[in-house]
């Protein structure tokens, strides 16, 4: 399976350049340490950040807080020189947003934040803390009276910005502690199930199957933050062809408004003609305490072709070749035909002149009367008078 996240918010810049970064404290480095400080991968960062000890706890390894708009929380940032030289650093609050990776971050200075970077305030934006001392930086995070319920994210940072005379740029070390906020009011947590598709490919052996790949984008479109259990079957028609597309993982914890895109592939796939791609996703709500609570099952089927082409092709050139045959037949009995009624034709024709010819040889004619005759009859047929007056 791979997967990406797409962020609501503009990625910024990145902690650091050319590898030099120092792996910033929020939900990872300090998630993964208890009541410990943040450590930097980078040999080159030589302090640490931890929240501080007072009345919201002692071995917090991030600030989370459940907060009435209009309220607001004191709290503090710890922060331990490692080194042998003093340092000047910046102090400042951030949105967070999700990478591509799926990794929490959050937005540098020079990126605006929307809400929880503009609420959490520290005391101080700079903070100088000499070699082998540790400095605790109080800030106020005030939550406004029109602030929509649900989940905030970001974190509390300090940064080292020092030139790089070798890649002649400015580099930006940080390190900081991630912060939660719900903000008191309805919390409408949604997921969506968006951009589903089912592709197919196969080779020209019809009969060897394919891989078929099912793609599909988990969207919190809700106001909490969410995570989600996962559940994908493809099939062929009627439930047919039962493909497996191997174990599918859960997605980090999508942010309100984040997005994250699903890949799955089986193989060996027979081309059935249509596939069904049924995805089942169980939204888990995640609070302050790290626990989980399932919502109602989102689930959407995917259809998707899955077309034996070379065997398409095959049929084809076979029904064209029988086509042709047939086609070929009717002319050559249409031409049979004709002939056949030609020669009959002429035949019939020929017996009939000849038996026109066989009748007028036999017929007797009568001769003609003459004139003359007529005459002579006509004088003979005069009366002759008795000779009397």
């Amino acid at each position: 399976m791979t997967a990406s996240i797409r962020p609501a918010r503009r990625a910024g810049i990145r902690l650091a350049a050319a590898g030099l970064a120092a792996l910033l404290a929020a939900g990872a480095a300090a998630a993964l340490a208890p009541a410990s400080a943040a450590h930097a991968a980078d040999d080159d960062v030589t302090w640490t950040v931890r929240t501080a000890a007072n009345d919201f706890g002692a071995d917090r390894t991030a600030y989370g807080y459940t907060i009435t708009p209009g309220e607001k929380v004191d709290d503090a940032l710890v922060v331990a020189n490692r080194g042998d030289e003093a340092l000047d650093l910046g102090v400042y609050a951030a949105d967070g947003y999700t990478t591509d990776s799926g990794q929490f971050d959050i937005l540098a200075a020079v990126e605006k934040s929307k809400n929880l970077g503009l609420w959490a305030v520290p005391k101080s934006d700079r903070v100088v803390v000499q070699p082998g001392q540790t400095v605790e930086v109080p800030f106020t995070v005030s939550v406004p009276k029109n602030a929509t319920p649900g989940d905030y994210v970001g974190g509390i940072v300090t940064s080292l910005t020092q030139p790089d005379a070798d890649q002649g740029i400015n580099v930006d070390r940080r390190l900081g502690v991630k912060m939660s906020i719900r903000v008191g009011g309805d919390l409408t947590p949604s997921l969506a199930i968006e951009n589903g598709s089912v592709s197919y490919g196969g080779g020209l052996n019809p009969f060897a199957g394919g891989d078929a790949t099912v793609q599909y984008t988990l969207h919190n479109t809700g106001n909490a933050v969410l995570s989600a259990h996962q559940e994908v079957t493809l099939t062929g028609p009627f439930g047919w062809f039962p493909v497996s597309l191997g174990e599918v993982a859960e997605p980090p914890q999508l942010l309100p408004g984040d997005s994250w895109d699903v890949k799955l592939t089986g193989h060996d796939v027979p081309a059935v003609f249509a596939l069904f791609g049924t995805v089942k996703v169980t939204p888990l709500v995640v609070d302050a305490a790290k626990s989980t609570t399932p919502l109602a099952d989102v689930e959407q089927t995917i259809v998707g072709q899955a077309v034996p082409w070379t065997l398409l092709v095959v049929i084809l050139v076979i029904a064209a070749l029988v086509v042709f045959l047939l086609r070929r037949r009717r002319r050559v009995v249409a031409v049979a035909k004709s002939r056949e009624d030609d020669r009959v034709a002429e035949a019939v024709e020929k017996a009939l002149a000849a038996e026109k010819a066989k009748k007028g040889g036999a017929a007797v004619e009568e001769p003609e009367e003459s004139e003359e005759s007529a005459s002579e009859d006509e004088t003979a047929a005069v009366p002759v008078g008795s000779g009397k007056d």
